[in-house]
């Protein structure tokens, strides 16, 4: 019996060792190796630039068919002449012909100008930096977490499936997958902020800090602050990844590699650390790097219900006007979080599977 434990060494035991030799089909296929993983990144990333090309466009047009008039809503309902909504249209560039626009829109966009807010009269970058830091604070710490807890859960699921503790993690995770995080949020705050009954609230309705405590204190009272919105986002977002993570290492279970490691009188959990989970990684590495993606784009509803002062209740406050260079700064920022954390997993999957971009 072969002592492989990977399916390669396994195709290697059975069709016997490759040539050595410089003309040998093995030479050959290390020359082809080194060939191909270029090509692979090449295509990677002309895809990813394409991705943002696209995106660019997307993100002009898209929210222009927002029904208001962005002028008309800067003026808050007070009274407003026609010559003055002209020269607040002709301030903001709003009476160019729209192929004008979207030329100087992606001009400036291509060299990191993202125009002038609306409603806040300052550069869209300055207001994306300033709120940058709460967003990737509240969803860096959540994604960290229900990323290891769905890796963690998903891999003791599949590797008992079908025992209660498989249909229990299951049942749950679908449970919360289908739950409307916004929902979820009220509902959080109903009980553990407003209370319910005699019993007091334990935890702030909203916002990011109290604004009265400094050094070690303050970090305790924004973490005080984070408890509700970090649970809301565990709660909706671990369940992709355990479902997901589980599905993989179901297709690996029944691999001969896994019977000729257990043949060679490796402990179960050995196989299961060593073999099977490497080998399921690959569609969970995706997951985890879509969510790494989601850090910079947080949650618009989970912020937005929790007041928190992040993107995504800046984003929130973009549409209600519309501020057309906020939001579209936003999505921009969004989309290309997303498309660099997609090209840096499929960057990485070479290093999980040497079959991949061969």
């Amino acid at each position: 019996m072969s002592t492989a434990s990977t399916p390669g060494v396994v195709r290697d035991a059975v069709d016997g060792p490759a040539p050595t030799g410089p003309s040998g089909s093995a030479a050959r296929v290390r020359a082809g190796s080194r060939t191909a993983y270029p090509l692979y990144v090449a295509g990677k990333l002309g895809g990813a630039v394409v991705s943002l090309l696209a995106v660019l466009v997307t993100s002009f047009f898209l929210f222009r068919i927002i029904p208001g008039d962005p002028v008309r809503a800067m003026t808050h309902g007070a009274p407003t002449s026609a010559e003055q909504l002209a020269t607040m249209r002709r301030q903001f560039g709003l009476d160019l012909p729209l192929w004008q626009q979207f030329t100087d829109y992606c001009a400036k966009a291509l060299t990191g100008d993202l125009g002038m807010s609306y409603q806040f009269r300052a550069p869209v970058g300055e207001l994306i930096a300033a709120k940058l830091p709460a967003t990737l604070l509240l969803t860096g710490v959540a994604v960290v977490i229900y990323s290891a807890l769905g890796l963690w859960l998903g891999t003791r699921s599949a590797w008992h499936h079908g025992g209660l503790g498989d249909r229990l993690n299951t049942g749950v995770a679908l449970t919360l997958w289908s739950v409307p995080s916004f929902w979820l949020g009220l509902l959080l705050i109903i009980v553990f902020s407003v209370g319910i009954g005699p019993v007091p609230g334990m935890f702030p309705t909203g916002g990011m800090e109290s604004g009265d405590t400094a050094g070690f204190a303050r970090i305790l009272d924004v973490a005080h602050h984070m408890v509700l919105p970090v649970v809301t986002l565990v709660a909706v977002g671990y369940a992709q990844t355990l479902l997901v993570m589980r599905s993989s290492l179901l297709d690996e279970m029944g691999g001969d590699y896994l019977t000729t490691a257990r043949a060679k009188g490796l402990r179960d959990a050995s196989v299961r650390r060593r073999h099977a989970v490497p080998n399921a990684l690959l569609p969970t590495v995706t997951m985890v790097f879509i969510n790494l993606g989601h850090v910079a784009g947080g949650s618009i509803l989970v912020e937005t219900v929790f007041s928190w002062p992040g993107l995504g209740g800046l984003f929130y406050q973009g549409l209600s006007v519309p501020d057309l260079p906020l939001v579209q700064g936003l999505f921009l920022v969004f989309a290309g979080a997303m498309i660099v954390m997609n090209l840096l997993a499929d960057l990485l999957y070479p290093l999980l599977d040497p079959r991949v971009g061969r």
